[in-house]
């Protein structure tokens, strides 16, 4: 082996190759072009002396020497990572870059603003802000804290309950003063109610009673959507009614845009959680983003938080799949 053509640069380049899966992209990624790419993939494997990657026309997968090689790159580099924040902890106030995902609706509404304040205190930390509802794998698309609505399915990242969302019947002035208000659960089977496509079972409504009686509810509408923004429009140009989360209307509730419906009844809840790379989770910007989102994700609309001010309590569940999510 020629370690000295075995560069962090090098490694750098192999690590997301590997984790992407796609020398274009890697290279969009980098800011450089894909020959750069290919050059430090082909100069590392001839340092190291074996064939780290399989390339076709479609794909990149890793060789059994390089899935070996891999593992140790991922670790080197966090140390070297670590050490650096160590030293700019004690020297210099925070930089660098965060990538954080988030569901859409709730990024665009209340989390945008939150990383706003957060830049305004630490000016020289870079936020690359990623908003979608769909399934990702934080560690291929190079993400270090992900916030996410509704149950998670097994992942290998860590954990943190934010609190559970509450979800309220809502409707416009217009709509009720045309079709009336349904003053029961039952009463809603004769209204058009808004249904989002990408949540199963979204046909159905389960409501509880004031006295802890569960009301089934099937409903029927001429409209679903997939994105909690689509619903809000719809809500509030009187198309319909519908659940809608509380974070997603407190402005329009507090207009008069909208209003609540059968107040004494509940929505089942929905919890929000926040996924970090666990390799990421010590890295001192990155871990100043996490306690700061946590702090004011209790003071979201709606979001009723478990937090006791005691330090965070971690979860750690098996995959790194993130599931679809409620908008």
């Amino acid at each position: 082996m020629d370690q000295s053509n075995v560069t962090l640069e090098r490694m750098r380049t192999f690590i997301r190759v590997a984790e992407r899966g796609n020398l274009s992209a890697v290279a969009r990624e980098l800011g450089t072009g894909q020959s750069t790419v290919t050059r430090h993939l082909r100069e590392l494997e001839e340092a190291v002396g074996a064939s780290l990657l399989n390339r076709t026309t479609r794909r990149v997968a890793l060789t059994e020497e390089g899935t070996r090689y891999y593992a140790q790159c991922v670790q080197i580099l966090r140390l070297v990572e670590q050490a650096g924040e160590e030293i700019r902890d004690v020297s210099s106030a925070p930089s660098g870059t965060i990538r954080v995902s988030c569901t859409a609706a709730l990024g665009v509404l209340h989390i945008t603003r939150l990383i706003f304040a957060f830049q305004a205190r630490y000016p020289n930390i870079r936020i690359d802000l990623s908003l979608t509802d769909e399934r990702i794998d934080l560690v291929k698309e190079g993400v270090d804290v992900a916030l996410r609505l509704g149950p998670l399915t097994d992942s290998s990242m860590k954990l943190h309950h934010l609190g559970q969302s509450a979800r309220l019947l809502v409707a416009a002035p217009a709509y009720l003063a045309a079709h009336g208000r349904p003053e029961t659960p039952a009463k809603l089977m004769a209204h058009n109610v808004i249904c989002m496509s990408n949540i199963a079972g979204s046909e159905t409504l389960v409501l509880t009673g004031p006295d802890g009686t569960p009301h089934v509810i099937p409903t029927k509408g001429d409209l679903r959507v997939d994105h909690g923004l689509a619903a809000r429009e719809a809500f509030r140009a009187g198309r319909g009614i519908g659940p809608a989360h509380r974070w997603l209307v407190d402005d329009l509730l507090a207009s008069g845009e909208l209003e609540p419906l059968l107040s004494e009844h509940s929505l089942p809840t929905t919890p929000l959680n926040m996924l970090i790379v666990p390799a990421r989770a010590k890295v001192a910007r990155v871990r100043l983003l996490i306690d700061y989102l946590v702090e004011q994700a209790a003071r979201l609309p709606g979001i009723g938080s478990h937090q006791d001010g005691s330090q965070i309590r971690w979860q750690t569940v098996a995959s790194a799949k993130l599931p679809r999510t409620i908008a």
